[in-house]
Formats: structure tokens, sequence, C-alpha cells
């Protein structure tokens, strides 16, 4: 893993007159450590370091075997969860949203007819037989990324034989722009699956195939044409870049432009808004008592991971949503301005939002001494100003066991007592969510809401954390800052009971 060094708390922007920030993210309530603050270029802190660093605080990189979590330190945090490739491969996707779809109907028919071969290869041969010549099919590897091994096909002998693939129905009336397929690259945090805390970045990227759009079958094996991956339409001869988001223009533009033009259509773009949102959080519940015991088993904190998503959806011609695939890495390089304006803020929100603490009393102490130069954290401020390991722990004491089993087995309409005698675990899963809250940034909170417990249906289990932050938002919806202070008469939630 590498070391803190190769974690920048400087995302690269366009160059501005830099404003003078300081480099950490004091917390809304009293004795809560603060977050280190990730600045953009536009802003710069006043420390600097090019000190090597033998440990490690945080890491970005490839998806690790579950078991591997386990050697996360508890001042440790890594960018994926224990079990996000049931999101990541397309074969686990279509299984866990299609179980959902078997219990509940047209509510999760947002995923195109698929079928995982071997295994499902008599199915697809029936399901073949009836749509006859009159359908196209796509072939896809289950664990593969930026277009790698897609193929448009119409013929049954155009399925490999002993490899295994996803074969799913070809969406052949996608909606069109200047006569051409495009999909929306959509950029979903989770911070946490226990509670579940769901944010959808506010802008994205939308991806244009280069060649105009023909259902010609003699067209099927033009790539540029029918697959919209930016890793494969790059290398087209009409490829045309865009180095502004706020134009539509060329063969990528960026979320808020393409609202910006459907609205002069006058199209709905709030409907719209919403019913990606609606594939968002039911996918993320279809999978979530997977990860959900995983992350359990394999975790010791809270504090440990977080994970970035990129959710490729296609519109089609009724600007229905179907969603593509979920990419468990999404691509953060910048090819352009435009990417560089939209994943820089990402970047920078996302690591906010995800709170870097400064660790406290680990190893040899080289990491802490060396945050500690860097944030301007004196000795004699440690202990307020680092991590305090309670606040994330999974322990919970006998009587906080009892009231989680308490409530756990009331319906959803008996939660109104939940509040009201609030455990120090209770008050340290509150304020974690609240902190986290004011550090958004443009990400915007889709689960929990004020709303949200129409999704509570779709659980196979309801935890407790999940209840608890329901009850909470319908408290402080109509005065966020009630958040803020929370009814604590003692400090036990910051002490090891």
């Amino acid at each position: 893993m590498p070391s803190a060094t190769s974690f920048a708390s400087e995302i690269e922007e366009p160059p501005d007159s830099p404003i003078t920030v300081s480099p950490i993210s004091p917390s809304c309530f009293a004795n809560v450590p603060p977050t280190i603050y990730f600045a953009s270029s536009k802003e710069k802190d006043n420390t600097e370091t090019q000190e090597e660093i033998c440990d490690w605080a945080g890491t970005w990189g490839k998806h690790m075997k579950s078991s591997a979590f386990r050697l996360v330190q508890d001042y440790q945090k890594v960018n994926h969860f224990p079990g996000s490739f049931h999101f990541g491969r397309k074969d686990k996707l279509w299984q866990n949203v299609s179980r959902m779809a078997a219990r509940y109907g047209r509510a999760f028919n947002f995923i195109p007819e698929t079928y995982v071969l071997p295994q499902d290869a008599k199915n697809l041969k029936n399901a073949w037989e009836r749509s006859g010549s009159k359908k196209n099919w796509i072939i896809k590897p289950p664990a593969s990324a930026r277009g790698t091994g897609i193929h448009v096909i119409h013929k049954w002998s155009q399925i490999p034989k002993k490899q295994p693939v996803v074969v799913q129905r070809y969406l052949s009336a996608p909606f069109l722009i200047n006569d051409t397929k495009f999909d929306l690259r959509l950029y979903v945090l989770l911070t946490s699956f226990d509670p579940l805390r769901i944010y959808v970045y506010d802008d994205g990227l939308v991806r244009f195939a280069s060649v105009k759009y023909s259902k010609a079958q003699h067209s099927l094996g033009d790539r540029f044409m029918h697959l919209t991956n930016y890793s494969i339409n790059k290398r087209s001869a009409s490829y045309t870049s865009n180095e502004d988001e706020t134009i539509c223009q060329g063969h990528k533009w960026s979320l808020k432009a393409l609202w910006g033009y459907l609205e002069k259509q006058g199209i709905d773009t709030k409907t719209l808004w919403s019913s990606l949102v609606d594939i968002i959080i039911k996918t993320i519940i279809s999978c979530e008592c997977h990860v959900w015991r995983l992350v359990k088993y394999n975790t010791k904190s809270r504090y440990s991971c977080f994970e970035l998503f990129g959710f490729d959806i296609l519109l089609d011609k009724n600007l229905r949503p179907w969603l593509l695939e979920v990419n468990i890495s999404p691509s953060l390089h910048s090819n352009s301005l435009l990417d560089t304006n939209i994943k820089g803020n990402l970047v920078k929100d996302m690591l906010n939002i995800a709170g870097y603490q400064v660790p406290n009393k680990i190893g040899s102490h080289s990491l802490q001494a060396s945050l500690l130069k860097r944030f301007g954290i004196s000795t004699s401020q440690t202990k307020s100003l680092c991590m305090n390991k309670v606040l994330h722990r999974w322990r919970k004491t006998p009587k906080e066991k009892q009231k989680h089993l308490r409530y756990e087995k009331q319906d959803l309409g008996s939660l109104s007592g939940i509040l009201e005698e609030l455990t120090p675990d209770d008050v340290r899963i509150l304020m974690e969510g609240e902190d986290e809250y004011q550090r958004r940034g443009s990400f915007i909170r889709v689960f929990p809401t004020p709303t949200s417990h129409s999704y509570h249906q779709y659980f196979d289990c309801l935890h407790y954390y999940n209840r608890l932050l329901d009850a909470w938002e319908h408290r402080v919806s109509g005065d966020r800052l009630v958040g803020q202070f929370l009814p604590i008469t003692s400090h036990t939630y910051l002490v090891d009971s």
C-alpha cells in the first residue's frame, strides 16, 4: 500500500488566485476532533512537507479481497468496501437486482433483460427463439471495464461457447441528440453501509458515441456508433473534444449542460433526475445485505471505508433510464479542461466528506508526528485535535445492544421513541452523520432524507442505525441546525465504556 505522501491535499484545477484556507475542518460538536481539509488549487493551506513517512493514513487503489480489509488499522482509510464487487461485476449486479425484481416487480425493472452464461444458456436460447431475428443482443464480459470485450450481435453463432459472458437485450431505441447515442456517468459516494448513507454528485459526464446512430444490422460491428465509452470513442477519427463544461458541443458534455439543453426542449429534468436517483438507491439496496455482512466481518471500525461508484445510465427514446453497469473504480483522469473542472471538484468534495482525521498514538508515531507538524498541531493539542477511536468503534454496551434488538423487532410505524433516550452510541452515529452532511460540498445526500423511508420496504433487514437516522431526519428536516445541538449532558459519548 502507498505511503501517506502519495495522498495529496491539493486537487489539480485551473490556476486562479489562491485563497488561503485552514488545513483542518472543525466538527459541529464540542470535543469532537476535526477532519483534514482537502483544498483545490484555487485554495491553498499554509502547510507544506516533503518528509517521507513510513506509515499511511489513507490509500486510493484497486479493490482488495474482503479478507485483506482485516489488515487495515482503525486509523487507516481505504477507498472501497469489502464486497463491493456485488455492484461492479455485471453478473453479480444482475443477480442482485433481478432477485429484487422477482420480489417487487416493475419497481426494479431498470436493467435490460440479462442472461449469465453458461448457467443461463437454456433460458437465453428460449428467449432468443421467441424474439427471432427482430432483436439484437449485446455481449459483455462479467468483470471488465472501458468497453473491453463488448459487442452487439444478432446471430446465435456470435455467442462465445466456452468463456463466461453476460448477454443482455440491446436497447435499440435510445434517446438521441444530434442523431447520436449517449449515456450518463453519475458519481455516487457511499460513506457507510451501517447506517446506509448515499450521496450523488450534482454534476457528471454525458458521453457520446462518435458516429451517428443507425439500426441497420450491417452497422452492428461499428463500436464508435453503438458504444459510448470514452476510452473507445477517443480513438475515432470523428471524435471531437470539449473544453468547456458549460457548452453543449463535441462528444463529451457535463451533466449540467445536458440539463440546460433538455430544458430548452421542454423536458422536465427534475422528474428525470428523481428517476435517476431512484435507480441509484434501489441498486444499492439490492446489494446492501451482501456488503453489510462483509463489512461487519472484515473491518475494525466505521472509519475504515468509503467508496465512489460510477453509475452508467442510458435513456431510451421515451426518456426512461436504464442502468447499464456500475464501476467500482471510475476513472478520475482528466483529459480535458471539462474533465478537470468536474472531476477536480468531485475529488476534493469526496475526500472532505470521507473525513480523514489525524491519527492518535500509532506505530512508531512517525506518521502522527509528521501530520501534526503539517497541520500545525502542537503536542499539547493532540488529545483534542487527533482521532478519538471511540467515535468510530463497532462495539456496543449490553444496554445499547438491547435497544437495537428492541427497535429492530418493531414495525416501521413504531419508531417515535427511538430518539427519546439516546445512548452514547446513538449520539456518536448522529454526530458523525451531521458532521459529514456539513462537509458534503456539491454532493447531494439522497439517503437518508426526510422522505427516504419509502425505500425501507425493500431492505432484507432494516437495521437499527437506518431506523435511528430516519427518525432523526424527520426531526431535523425543518431546521438542519437542530442537528448541531444534540441533547448531550455528559461526555460519555467520547469515553470508552
